[in-house]
């Protein structure tokens, strides 16, 4: 398996200030990364491929098409670029091959035999439990 990555002049990426730890830092500077990717007009995969995504990640896209992804996990800009793409690719990863398809098989005659035995043994002993009527 081949790991091709998303050529970063598709990804678009766009920079507010962050929340959460970082002291007088977080005031100043932008380092929440929102990153943006056409899906439509990728050529970083196969239309298989694309289908098996936006399948599987429809809660991330948007009504455009757009897949849109958002990292402020560390305190500096390009961490969370990295970050960004590291998780676009992992799930690119996760949809790159096919699922096999479930080749429906019959249970075997022994499997079949058994299960019908253990159904009869409870019905005897629920049998047992119940009041003797006269």
């Amino acid at each position: 398996m081949s790991k091709r990555k998303i050529p970063m002049g598709e990804l678009e990426f766009s920079f507010s200030r962050s929340s959460g730890a970082g002291g007088q830092n977080v005031n100043k500077v932008n380092t929440k990364v929102t990153m943006r990717w056409n899906i439509a007009k990728s050529t970083a995969c196969g239309s298989s491929v694309k289908d098996r995504f936006k399948a599987r990640y429809k809660r991330r896209i948007l009504d455009n098409g757009i897949l849109q992804m958002v990292s402020q996990r560390y305190r500096s800009q390009a961490r969370n670029i990295d970050d960004c793409v590291e998780k676009i690719n992992e799930m690119l990863d996760a949809v790159r091959v096919a699922p096999k398809r479930r080749v429906a098989t019959k249970p075997t005659r022994g499997s079949v035999e058994r299960r019908i035995k253990t159904k009869k043994n409870k019905s005897e002993t629920k049998k047992t439990r119940q009041k003797v009527k006269h």
